[in-house]
């Protein structure tokens, strides 16, 4: 399901300029979320999204559209591998739709292939975030398969000792807290213009931009 962010709100000139000169310097690309579940890929995802006038892709979303399945029951029924496998090519398939905003799961950064895919197809974004900011947002809701233990806790832990060494080989690496989410996507437009981007030329233009769209 690719949907444009709301825009809540007009943008300026200087926002506009930026905007264009990452939307042509991204070419085919995308811009692809990665890091663990509560870090906000998805609400930061769509926000960024708007402020690009890109389109917005979750991932998830896609794999339970494909399953006809959400994600807990796919795991409940099948289990993490058959999962892990599907979330692979989806995440294949949806990398040739660029240029676009694209929201991962936690693990899929971790399979080799995607890694590679990634590479080849988007500039990844890492969402680090520090253990107690994830644990107060992902216990928020019970959806979490990885999270049904009877320490959530130590698992989270466990996930971040195993993870972070892999997030860190992302493009952009910018830090998810409890900020609004508009000042994380500031961080990481600048981010962009300053690293994988920084070759993007912002040239002053007359087209307006600011227009809410959704789909």
């Amino acid at each position: 399901m690719v949907r444009f962010g709301q825009n809540v709100k007009q943008q300026g000139t200087g926002d506009c300029d930026r905007a264009r000169a990452i939307r042509e310097a991204l070419g085919n690309k995308s811009l692809v979320m990665v890091g663990l579940m509560g870090c906000g890929k998805t609400s930061v995802g769509r926000r960024l999204s708007a402020k690009l006038e890109l389109p917005f892709v979750d991932a998830d979303e896609e794999i339970e559209l494909a399953a006809g399945k959400t994600i807990s029951e796919i795991f409940a029924d099948h289990g993490e591998t058959y999962f892990r496998d599907g979330e692979r090519k989806v995440i294949a398939r949806l990398l040739m739709n660029g240029p676009q905003v694209l929201a991962t799961g936690g693990g899929a950064f971790m399979n080799a292939e995607t890694r590679e895919n990634i590479k080849k197809a988007g500039i990844s974004i890492w969402l680090k975030a520090d253990l107690p900011v994830l644990m107060k947002r992902v216990m928020r809701r019970d959806n979490r398969p990885l999270l049904k233990t009877a320490d959530p806790e130590a698992r989270m832990r466990e996930l971040m000792e195993e993870r972070y060494p892999i997030y860190a080989q992302a493009d952009v690496v910018t830090y998810s807290r409890d900020v609004p989410h508009d000042v994380i996507v500031e961080e990481i437009i600048e981010a962009l213009l300053r690293g994988p981007l920084s070759h993007a030329p912002i040239i002053s233009g007359t087209e307006t931009c600011g227009s809410t769209t959704t789909r």
